[in-house]
């Protein structure tokens, strides 16, 4: 079986993670060639994170081209343009999230990667909410949901949880700041409105944007092995996230002997319990959200319940080798299936592409009229300024009498100019 899974680049995030791996596992099966498809000419392989991984056959989107595959998976909205550019027997789409979600409504990139649902594909996914949607969307597209691993061997379970009885309570939060719906400053700031003493460490590869955060220990980039160590060093992971696919970190965490405060995004239910394993809080709701890690820090006895089914469901939750068998087995299936047909999708895709455009003629609309709203205001503005009363005006308060007269506001003045706009 060979297989190409499409990827704009090896940098370290939790998408690539996942293909990497299930490249990797892949690779091993007897008969199995697979190969990652850099859709990036301009960039060359980067492993930093993936160290510890093997040597996986890395191709350029030409060399790939000249190349013919069992299957080619496309693993990010933007592979997609590569996708049907790539000889292969059947093409696939594997989603790990909606990605559409990652942009702002005003985003161009928002209507295309809604769009790319609709191409003729089969669908491999992680999470059941999106089989599901998919489903209803796409009932002509054979879907298969195989869910993420965990590497064991890093992400170890202990074999019992320490009762914390004593102390702060630890409270890790990890994420780029700089994406919005990630939530990281709200997650920080949470922590930061506890009333019971806590200890917050903050982990992220963007360094330079934590500048100023208000936390015990900033860190990051760091390996996933650091990353393990870490999460065993404290007792609960903060999670605000807006959209994820199924979020790994909280996972991660429930490995290495931590609970998780999270909101209910998409994805958590897959391993998160409030009130066996974990707490769930209400979205923008930092006080409740502090609430609930103050509840933690006082009864050690509901911490430690949690801490303990946490570790339990994380030992029943599949490593890497077992995920990747069910990715095996999606392929193969999809191989022998027939691909969706072109009438359907492309129907799907013109709807689809009309509607978007309407909801996008409709915002341009809008912004036009803001704007020659903003230019009558500008206009009646610089109509006042340049009057003969206001050229007056002006003209007298530069008068010495004047002058003397507002000296005492000038350090009112000065603390007004001083303040961030």
């Amino acid at each position: 079986m060979k297989v190409a899974f499409l990827v704009n680049d090896l940098q370290l995030s939790g998408g690539v993670g996942v293909v990497v791996q299930h490249a990797r596992r892949l690779s091993l099966l007897p008969g199995w060639d697979v190969t990652l498809v850099l859709v990036r000419e301009d960039e060359g392989p980067s492993w930093h994170g993936y160290e510890h991984l093997p040597d996986l056959h890395v191709r350029g989107r030409e060399e790939a081209m000249a190349d013919r595959f069992d299957v080619a998976v496309a693993t990010w909205w933007e592979t997609t343009f590569t996708l049907f550019e790539i000889p292969a027997g059947r093409h696939a789409y594997f989603v790990q999230s909606l990605e559409d979600r990652f942009y702002l409504e005003d985003q161009a990139e928002r209507l295309g990667a809604a769009l790319t649902l609709d191409l003729p594909v089969a669908f491999i996914t992680e999470a059941r909410w999106i089989a599901q949607l998919l489903g209803s969307w796409r009932p002509d597209a054979p879907c298969f949901v195989v869910r993420n691993g965990i590497d064991k061997e890093v992400f170890a379970p202990l074999e019992r949880v320490t009762p914390a009885v004593a102390g702060p309570l630890r409270v890790l939060v990890e994420g780029s700041p700089t994406v919005w719906h990630k939530r990281v400053p709200e997650a920080i700031a949470a922590v930061g409105a506890m009333r019971e003493p806590h200890e917050v460490t903050v982990v992220s590869g963007d360094r330079p944007a934590l500048a100023g955060v208000v936390a015990d220990r900033v860190l990051g980039p760091l390996s996933h092995r650091e990353m393990a160590d870490l999460y065993a060093e404290h007792h609960v992971v903060c999670k605000l996230s807006t959209v994820e696919g199924m979020a790994g970190p909280p996972l991660e965490g429930f490995h290495r002997g931590a609970t998780c405060v999270v909101t209910p995004v998409t994805g958590h239910d897959e391993y998160v319990e409030h009130g066996y394993n974990a707490l769930i809080t209400d979205w923008d709701d930092l006080t409740g959200t502090a609430r609930s890690l103050d509840l933690l820090a006082r009864d050690r006895k509901l911490l430690h319940y949690l801490r303990s089914n946490a570790l339990e469901t994380a030992r029943a939750w599949p490593d890497w080798g077992q995920s990747s068998q069910f990715m095996a087995a999606a392929l193969t299936a999809i191989v022998r299936l027939p691909q969706p047909g072109p009438t359907v999708a492309a129907a799907r895709l013109s709807s689809d592409l009309r509607s978007g455009l309407e909801v996008y003629q409709q915002r341009v609309s809008e912004r036009a009229d803001w704007h020659r709203r903003a230019r009558r205001f500008e206009r009646r503005l610089e109509a006042i300024r340049t009057s003969r009363g206001v050229r007056a005006a002006l003209k007298v308060r530069h008068s010495w009498p004047v002058r003397t007269a507002l000296r005492p506001l000038r350090p009112i003045k000065r603390r007004i100019m001083r303040q961030p706009r």
